[in-house]
């Protein structure tokens, strides 16, 4: 398989956010948009993921660009400043 032609992709590749909220409060909460998808959390935590992710996507839309055009660190630096910690942040 080493000598096999590489395939270009027609379409660039998709990337979305994901949120998951891991409580729970009985109730099934799922928000999707064109680049996101939330599922799960009480109604507080489904709020506040929400509510980042229309941040992020606020300061894309300021930056004149998309998600799949930031690089991880200017992702990273997009949603530390709207509070978003990643894994392992203090």
């Amino acid at each position: 398989m080493a000598d096999a032609p590489k395939r270009k992709r027609k379409h660039p590749p998709k990337v979305i956010m994901l949120g998951l909220g891991l409580d729970s409060d009985g109730h099934k909460r799922i928000t999707t948009g064109p680049n996101f998808t939330l599922v799960g959390g009480k109604e507080e935590t489904h709020e506040q993921m929400t509510e980042k992710v229309i941040k992020i996507n606020e300061k894309l839309a300021a930056k004149g660009k998309r998600l799949e055009e930031v690089s991880s660190e200017e992702f990273n630096e997009i949603a530390d400043s709207v509070g978003l910690r990643s894994p392992g942040s203090k």
